[in-house]
């Protein structure tokens, strides 16, 4: 599920705003796929693993942005 989301991503991005990600890490093990946009940084978890490093935490005091499809 983790890569269908990323694709997607992907896809979407370069349709609607004609960009490519910098960096793409983390598609070899379908856990954790950090998404590079430069000014964009898109983390795509599996739920057990978004739990495990919990990174609201780390970035509590981060502006939230909700993305709703």
């Amino acid at each position: 599920q983790v890569n269908a989301i990323v694709a997607s991503i992907q896809k979407h991005v370069s349709k609607e705003l004609k960009d490519k990600p910098w960096n793409i890490e983390g598609n070899d093990n379908g856990e954790w796929v950090l998404m590079d946009y430069v000014n964009v940084v898109a983390h795509v978890f599996q739920s057990q693993t978004r739990a495990f490093y919990d990174l609201e935490s780390l970035w509590g005091d981060a502006v939230v942005t909700q993305i709703e499809e």
